[in-house]
């Protein structure tokens, strides 16, 4: 496959993915990702910063989605109302065609200690995301940042039972379904 070939951005991805489960994280490099891609070192660079962007690729979208579902809920929404409503801003992205990357994902991140503090900066973003956009709606403090907290206890719950084996559920129903855990366990707590 050629330079001049599209999607070199997914083609980049892909190859990063595969090499990173047949070799390991540590083990492969830019050019040898840039090389599986049919592509060279510099057009990596144009696409990420470094390899492990590769693996959080998205992350502006999904902070965009959140802050968008949370301000495009009704105006009475209850702060678990419009948490919701970003919970189903970001099912759109989850789609079938991407579970065989996140699956093989999950695996690689797991298995790095910088990627998995990666991963942490990534949640801690998009409570950020979700707490900016319901304190713009007027939800004061503490409840802000608890409503977000909890959302993103929620899409990540979601999330890993999305990419479990043998899980054919789409990720909306399931985040639906986390919500309602969060959302149950709280009111347990008294």
């Amino acid at each position: 496959m050629g330079r001049w070939e599209p999607n070199a951005r997914q083609r980049l991805a892909q190859a990063a993915l595969d090499l990173f489960t047949e070799r390991g994280y540590d083990q492969t490099t830019v050019a040898e990702i840039a090389e599986r891609a049919g592509l060279t070192k510099r057009t990596f660079f144009r696409y990420f910063a470094d390899k492990r962007e590769v693996l959080f690729g998205g992350q502006e979208e999904l902070t965009r989605l959140f802050s968008e579902g949370i301000s495009g809920a009704p105006a009475d929404a209850t702060p678990f109302e419009a948490v919701g409503g970003a919970l189903d801003a970001v099912a759109a992205v989850f789609t079938g065609e991407r579970l065989a990357q996140a699956r093989a994902r999950q695996p690689v991140v797991a298995a790095n200690s910088e990627l998995l503090e990666r991963e942490l900066l990534k949640r801690t973003k998009m409570v950020a995301a979700m707490h900016d956009a319901l304190a713009t709606r007027g939800i004061k403090e503490p409840t802000a940042l608890i409503a977000a907290e909890l959302g993103c206890l929620a899409f990540t719950t979601a999330f890993h039972r999305w990419v479990e084996a043998g899980n054919r559920r789409e990720f909306g129903p399931l985040a639906v379904e986390a919500l309602a855990e969060v959302r149950t366990a709280t009111a347990a707590l008294g």
